[in-house]
């Protein structure tokens, strides 16, 4: 069984609050989870006390006992001193998918075709 630390989402539509949660990674995001562990809520700013609160003995001994935090989770626990965190590297994430390269390369074909038929 493979245990996460992760963000289960509560509160009403275009008000998101998190718990944080351990759960087993095969339980729904919303679902059953094992101990609650702190909340998170984003609609705060930055630098308010009750944006996040967590239970840092819970959280490390979760973690020592082999509980993986998702990616937001390692960021926040990195921030309390737990663990660490090293951003992930995505150099194809600003790239558009492959049906839409092939369109912009047909479009640009066409305009090409275009061009050189008028000359």
């Amino acid at each position: 069984m493979s245990l996460k630390i992760r963000l289960a989402r509560g509160g009403s539509k275009k008000r998101p609050s998190y718990r944080i949660v351990v759960a087993d990674s095969r339980a729904p995001r919303d679902g059953r989870f094992i101990e609650k562990l702190g909340v998170y809520n984003p609609t705060l700013p930055g630098d308010h006390a009750m944006r996040f609160q967590i239970d840092t003995e819970k959280a490390a001994e979760w973690v020592k006992k082999g509980a993986q935090p998702t990616d937001r989770v390692a960021r926040f626990l990195a921030g309390v001193g737990i663990g660490t965190w090293a951003s992930g590297n995505n150099p194809n994430k600003g790239e558009p998918g492959k049906k839409a390269q092939e369109r912009a390369a047909e479009k640009a074909q066409k305009a090409a075709d275009a061009a050189g038929g008028e000359g």
